[in-house]
Order: structure tokens, then sequence, then C-alpha cells
């Protein structure tokens, strides 16, 4: 009986995880249609994402971070470079090292797409939950957190 019941589980749970994954996924869509920060690869927007949350850093640094070869983070960087979306510094510390950043005008972009996603879902949460509902997903955030660092 005890095996019937976890399988039970295990069947829900495998469940959940597929309904999750397919909200978060069309979630993550509707947001990325109201930014409009233009066509990025996956590779691009996860230097990006590294950039702004850890701050400034080398090829070597990025690299290393995304598990890739230094001469295909090069490629990428490049890419930015071109588009006005990172710059690079001689490293004060190590004149042969480049420090890359967002460049303040990607930043201001970078906002503005960040503020156009926080204020659809405010209004989304405004016009589609009741209260009871927005604090039972406040609840269901803290959890969706504990998941993502894991």
């Amino acid at each position: 009986m005890a095996k019937t019941s976890a399988a039970s589980e295990d069947s829900r749970l495998s469940a959940l995880a597929g309904e999750l994954r397919v909200a978060i996924g069309r979630l993550n869509r509707r947001l990325r249609e109201q930014a409009q920060a233009g066509d990025f690869t996956e590779a691009q927007r996860s230097v990006i994402l590294h950039l702004d949350r850890d701050g400034s850093a080398t090829v070597s640094a990025l690299a290393q971070a995304q598990s890739v070869r230094h001469q295909s983070m090069r490629a990428t960087v490049a890419s930015l470079e071109t588009m006005g979306v990172v710059r690079g510094e001689p490293d004060p510390a190590d004149g042969r090292q480049t420090i890359l950043s967002l460049t303040p005008a990607f930043l201001k972009i970078l906002g503005t797409g960040r503020a156009a996603k926080e204020d659809w879902l405010f209004r989304a949460l405004q016009a589609q939950l009741t209260p009871r509902e927005q604090e039972g997903l406040g609840s269901a955030v803290k959890f969706l957190q504990r998941l993502a660092d894991f």
C-alpha cells in the first residue's frame, strides 16, 4: 500500500512539474512580448544577464561562468559590442585583460524593458486575481525562488 501511495505521489508531482514548466514558459513568453529589447541569441542573453546580475567581467570569466570556450565567448561579446550592448575597458590591474560591462545606453533600455514587463504583470495581477489569490501567489513566489536557488 505504501508503494502505491508513493507512486501516486510521484505521479502527482510529475504532473505538477509539467504544468509548472508550461505555465512559467507561457508567462515568460508573455513578459518578453512586453519589453521589445531586441532579438538576442541565448548566448547573448546569458552574457547580458551575467553582466547585469554580477557586474563587470572579463571574456575569460564569462566563458568560465557559461562553460564555453574562450573563442566562442569572444565571438558572442564581439557581437554585443557591435550592437552597443557591452563595452570593454582595460583592466587597471592587468592591461592585457579587458573588463566588460553593459553600456549606459543599454542599461537604460534594459530598465525600460523591465518596467514594461512589471507594468504588464501588475495590471494582469490586478485584473485577473482576487486579493486572496494575490496573497496566495505571494506565498508561491517564495517557493519558486527556493526552487530557482536549488
